[in-house]
C-alpha cells in the first residue's frame, strides 16, 4: 500500500492540476509519486524541490526544473495563453517567489508578465509602469521588508491584486511575518493576501478569479 493518493480528477473538479509539495518528502517518496503519475499519463506540477533532491532521482532527466523557483513539471503543460495576469516583485530577492507564481501560471496554460524591482524604496521605477499595470485584470504583488508595495498599488490600478508577503528582510521582519501583518493590515480596500512566499497559492488564487469571469 503507498503512502499517497495522487488526486487524479483535480483538474476537472476545480479547473487546475494535481501539485505536488517535495519539501519534507523523501527522493524515493517523489520517484513513487512520479511512478504513479507517469502510468496514469497525469501531468503534474512538483513545488520546493530543491536543487540536491532534484539531482537524485530517477526521474529527473524528464523533468522541466527551474531551480530558481524550485518548481518542476512532469508530463506535458497546457499550451500557454497570451498574459492575463502580471507578476510585480518589489525587489530582486523576492523573484523566486514571483517566478514559482509565474511557473504555476503557466503550467496550467496562463501566461503573465513580469515586471521586477518597482519597489517603494524607488517610487519612480513603479510610477514607469503603473499605466501598463492598470491594463491587467489580475496582479500578484510580491513583496518582503516592509511590504508596501500592494498598499500603494491598491490605491493605484483597479485590479485584483492578490499580494504575497515573502521572508525577505532581517531584524524585526520576523521571517515575513511583518509583511504578512502589514498586508493583512492594508488601508488600501481589497486587497487579497496569500500566505509568506507563497507563489503557487497566489496562482491557484488568480486563476481561481480568471475561471470565475469565463463562466460568469
Amino acid at each position: 500500500m503507498s503512502d499517497f493518493l495522487l488526486d487524479v480528477p483535480r483538474a476537472e473538479r476545480i479547473g487546475f492540476g494535481e501539485a505536488v509539495f517535495c519539501a519534507g518528502k523523501s527522493v524515493a517518496q517523489i520517484d513513487a509519486i512520479l511512478d504513479d503519475a507517469a502510468g496514469r499519463r497525469l501531468s503534474m506540477l512538483l513545488t520546493r524541490l530543491d536543487e540536491d533532491k532534484y539531482r537524485k532521482l530517477r526521474h529527473g532527466a524528464a523533468l522541466d526544473y527551474d531551480a530558481l523557483s524550485r518548481t518542476a513539471y512532469a508530463g506535458e503543460p497546457a499550451p500557454v495563453a497570451a498574459s492575463s495576469v502580471a507578476i510585480v516583485t518589489a525587489g530582486t530577492s523576492d523573484i523566486p517567489v514571483a517566478r514559482e507564481a509565474a511557473r504555476t501560471l503557466a503550467f496550467d496554460g496562463y501566461g503573465a508578465v513580469q515586471i521586477d524591482d518597482v519597489g517603494v524604496a524607488g517610487l519612480w521605477r513603479l510610477m514607469q509602469r503603473i499605466e501598463e499595470l492598470r491594463a491587467y485584470k489580475i496582479v500578484i504583488v510580491v513583496a518582503g521588508m516592509d511590504a508596501a508595495l500592494p498598499t500603494v498599488l491598491g490605491g493605484l490600478i483597479p485590479g485584483c491584486i492578490i499580494a504575497v508577503p515573502t521572508s525577505v528582510g532581517y531584524g524585526v521582519a520576523t521571517g515575513g511575518r511583518a509583511a504578512l501583518d502589514a498586508m493583512l493590515a492594508s488601508c488600501a480596500p481589497g486587497v487579497v493576501v496569500v500566505n509568506i512566499d507563497n507563489g503557487y497559492g497566489a496562482a491557484c488564487a488568480a486563476m481561481r478569479v480568471i475561471k470565475s469571469h469565463k463562466t460568469s
